[in-house]
Order: structure tokens, then C-alpha cells, then sequence
């Protein structure tokens, strides 16, 4: 008799697993977003001591999201040129910590040009900027960019890129 009931428990257990009634959540993806308003993916940081929040998120295959901001590891590459040439690896002109806040330090730099100089209103061109990717349990985000205006520019009174 307990065989048969440790069979039949057995067999209600395989088939449940078979049928799928069970559903699995695996990891989708990962995003990289700022807490401040944004437009797709770019992001700048401006002044001397600026700083940026990024936020992470997971999401998983049954459409749950979950922040995980404070578990991924970040990866900050400088792209380009800013006002003092190529962009320098953080942790110089820029530094991210474990929570995704970015800050500019010194040396300070502008990776912003007013092309036309002194056009009015300016029209900034960037020629440089940091991009950031997102790292958690083996999974990369998508990158997003992130402009410095962190020094004197170009641009009308000196300055350096969009506010």
C-alpha cells in the first residue's frame, strides 16, 4: 500500500513538471536607465562635482522586473575625445560607485563642442563620453552613454554642453 501511494505521488510529480504547470523564471535581460529624465540612452553629467544615478534592472521571462541597482558591477569605458583630448579612464574625470552614482572629479573635462562656435542658441556636438554597461550573474546590459560637462567649453560664456 505505500508503495503504491509513493508511486502514485511520484507520478502526479512528473507529470506536473511535464505539463508545465509549473513556470520557470529565468533572467531576459538586464537595463540601464537614470533616475534623472533622460532621452534614450544618453545621459550628461554636468559641473564640477556633478553627479548621475544610474539604475539596473532585471527582467525575466514572466515579465517580473526587479531593481537590482546595488548587485551588478558596472563598467565605465571613455569613448572619444573631451576638450583636453581622449577621455580618461575613471577613475579620472569620472567615478561610479557600487550604487550606480556617477560623479565627476578632477580632472575635470568637457566632451561637448559648439559647432558652430557661438552659434546662438548653441548646437552641441559631442565628441566624447563614457559608456556604461551593467554586469549581473553573467549577463550584460545594453550600454547607455553619458556626456561630461564637468569644465569650460566652447560654448557661449564658456560653457560646456547642454544643461
Amino acid at each position: 500500500m505505500k508503495r503504491i501511494n509513493i508511486l502514485a505521488a511520484l507520478l502526479i510529480a512528473l507529470s506536473l513538471i511535464s505539463t508545465g504547470c509549473g513556470t520557470s523564471d529565468k533572467l531576459a535581460s538586464v537595463t540601464v536607465s537614470s533616475k534623472a529624465a533622460s532621452s534614450g540612452g544618453f545621459f550628461n553629467l554636468a559641473g564640477e562635482g556633478g553627479t548621475l544615478q544610474l539604475a539596473a534592472t532585471a527582467n525575466y521571462t514572466s515579465g517580473k522586473t526587479v531593481d537590482i541597482t546595488n548587485f551588478v558591477t558596472y563598467t565605465v569605458t571613455p569613448q572619444g575625445d573631451g576638450n583636453n583630448g581622449a577621455l580618461l579612464a575613471p577613475p579620472n574625470t569620472v567615478t561610479i560607485n557600487a550604487t550606480g552614482l556617477m560623479t565627476a572629479v578632477t580632472p575635470f573635462d568637457c566632451s561637448w563642442t559648439d559647432d558652430p562656435a557661438g552659434a546662438t542658441p548653441p548646437s552641441w556636438l559631442l565628441t566624447g563620453s563614457y559608456q556604461v554597461v551593467a554586469n549581473y550573474r553573467g549577463m550584460a546590459s545594453q550600454p547607455v552613454f553619458v556626456g561630461v560637462g564637468s569644465a569650460s567649453g566652447n560654448g557661449p560664456g564658456g560653457a560646456c554642453g547642454p544643461a
